[in-house]
């Protein structure tokens, strides 16, 4: 089994006033993966981020913050727009890979897990595995979900994905950026910014931390950090630049591709 996480910036277009969704990327991506799904015919769950339609609302009502019980309509109605402007996404990734013939099933976060303090905490997988089981590739992505703590908290696609890891025991995990891999500063903005093959301890997030004093590549950190609790667990995981042609069909394939990977295994 494999689980594949694409992100927000590849399937939507982050500079857009409105939340907008990259067709090109998204009508390819589902391609690619279709292709790989013919040629191994293997066990496959995609994770995929909010991009531009999940985190302007989530943003304007503060959700995940504390707040008085007055505030309460509001954040409810905050809670709202946030968890249908993520189901207009996934409803939108849905329909391309349909238009693939791939037998995908849409499964909200916001419909099964909560969680404490931003944090995950339950989720009652079996429909998940029984869907997995039936042949379908189930679609899950960041969402909002009840927080025994505060109420309403945004749980990420990352997240998703060590919670889905911990519990499923994939093979490998695939995490599809606009980026080749982890930097040891954002390649976008540095020319000279070295590329990291492997990062295999939180010895090596220290490094690459310091120099930049930032989150490298616009959370990149944050993403490692769920990665290397998995690669403690013996899950390996890698990232890839899901922005060039035939990269996903190559990761899902397991042939050569520029990445990083995340594993204890030296």
């Amino acid at each position: 089994m494999i689980i594949l996480k694409l992100g927000g910036s590849i399937l939507t277009k982050k500079d857009s006033d409105e939340s907008e969704i990259d067709d090109d990327n998204l009508k390819r991506i589902a391609h690619e993966i279709k292709e790989s799904l013919e040629s191994s015919n293997s066990k496959l769950v995609i994770v995929h981020g909010a991009g531009s339609f999940g985190h302007p609302p989530a943003k304007q009502y503060k959700i995940g913050e504390p707040f008085e019980i007055d505030e309460y309509p509001e954040k409810r109605i905050g809670f709202s727009k946030t968890q249908n402007a993520v189901k207009k996404l996934n409803m939108l990734i849905c329909d391309a890979l349909i238009g693939e013939n791939i037998p995908v099933i849409a499964v909200p976060a916001s419909a099964f897990m909560t969680s404490t303090n931003k944090r995950i905490t339950d989720g009652n997988l079996d429909k998940f595995k029984q869907y997995i089981e039936k042949g379908y590739v189930p679609v899950i992505y960041g969402d909002v979900v009840i927080d025994e703590e505060l109420e309403m908290a945004v749980i990420s696609g990352d997240q998703i994905i060590q919670y889905l890891a911990v519990n499923l025991k994939p093979d490998t995990v695939i995490l599809g950026t606009d980026v080749d891999g982890v930097y040891n500063k954002n390649p976008k903005l540095h020319d000279d910014a070295e590329f990291i093959e492997l990062v295999s301890s939180l010895d090596d997030l220290d490094a690459f931390e310091q120099t930049t004093n930032v989150d490298v590549t616009g959370g990149m950190v944050g993403k490692i950090k769920e990665l290397l609790d998995l690669a403690d667990l013996g899950i390996e995981s890698q990232i890839i630049n899901a922005d060039l042609e035939n990269n996903i069909f190559d990761a899902l394939e397991n042939n050569k591709v520029k990445k990083t990977v995340i594993s204890t295994k030296k």
